[in-house]
């Protein structure tokens, strides 16, 4: 009977001290779902939201990037408007003569041209973003498509980005639908010009502002995501994650238990030999 005991001791610590060296070898408290499985869940739950705010904070990145570079084409714009705000206050003046002014106006032709060809080609990941294609739908403007941007866990934890159109027509120094650009070739046509680039400029204006404002955002909303995606990490490290020190302590007991029962085995099984010697 001692020698059965001592087998079965031997089998269940034989057992502990697998689970010890897998759990030691992987430093996981929690490798299946039999070691634990309550912890298991919570922690899968919490890896599932931990990978999904990992990703969130990439997408946030990606949107600021996104948002940077809309901006600095804007600025661009913005620098023509400039320029050309510039010529108009300068035809405006009765100093000069029309060949003056229509000099003048052979700039203000390439420039409204440049604009256009910043909006045209102003892309991001092939798409272009002043094209209207991200614009707030009106009665002019139907919206093709949507610029979302994911920055949360879960479903429904998104917040869109609109970007308006910034063609020449639509900051108003050329005619919509049309080849006919704004002109300044007379000091009054010069100087009713003034009025509607400054309608323009404050169109761009606001929208890069709304950029800003979708920018500080998005840098607020990575902030957090890493914040929050750190406290998780080390909620879920607290489940799952084994104790080395605890861990080594239960392997070394059941290290000696297991050296212990070897030889009382081995001592039980010597006793029986000597009982059936002497019943031979």
């Amino acid at each position: 009977m001692s020698a059965m005991f001592a087998q079965r001791t031997q089998g269940a610590t034989t057992v502990h001290i697998g689970k010890d060296i897998e759990k030691l070898s992987s430093g996981l408290r929690i490798n299946r779902a039999g070691d634990d499985a309550s912890g298991l869940a919570v922690s899968e739950k919490m890896r599932s939201q931990i990978r999904g705010l990992n990703q969130a904070s990439a997408n946030a990145s990606n949107g600021i990037n996104f948002i940077q570079v809309a901006e600095a084409y804007l600025q661009e714009t913005t620098d023509i408007m400039q320029r050309i705000r510039e010529l108009a206050v300068q035809a405006s003046n009765g100093i000069y003569s029309a060949e003056d002014r229509m000099q003048i106006q052979v700039e203000v032709s390439q420039l409204v041209a440049e604009v256009d060809r910043i909006a045209s080609s102003a892309q991001f990941n092939g798409m272009n973003m002043l094209t209207g294609r991200f614009a707030r739908e009106t009665g002019e403007n139907v919206v093709t498509a949507s610029m979302w941007f994911h920055i949360g866990a879960n479903m429904d934890q998104r917040m869109r980005v609109y970007i308006g159109t910034m063609s020449a027509a639509a900051v108003g120094i050329r005619e919509i639908g049309s080849e006919k650009i704004m002109t300044i070739e007379t000091a009054d046509s010069a100087n009713m010009s003034i009025g509607t680039i400054d309608e323009g400029l404050k169109k761009i204006n606001k929208q890069r502002a709304d950029l800003g404002a979708y920018q500080n955002r998005m840098e607020l909303t990575v902030v957090g995501i890493n914040i929050a995606a750190e406290n998780l990490q080390a909620a879920e490290s607290r489940i799952r994650d084994a104790d080395m020190a605890k861990q080594m302590v239960e392997y070394t007991k059941n290290q000696i238990l297991s050296n212990t029962g070897i030889a009382m085995l081995a001592q039980a099984n010597n006793n029986s030999q000597q009982v059936m010697s002497l019943l031979r």
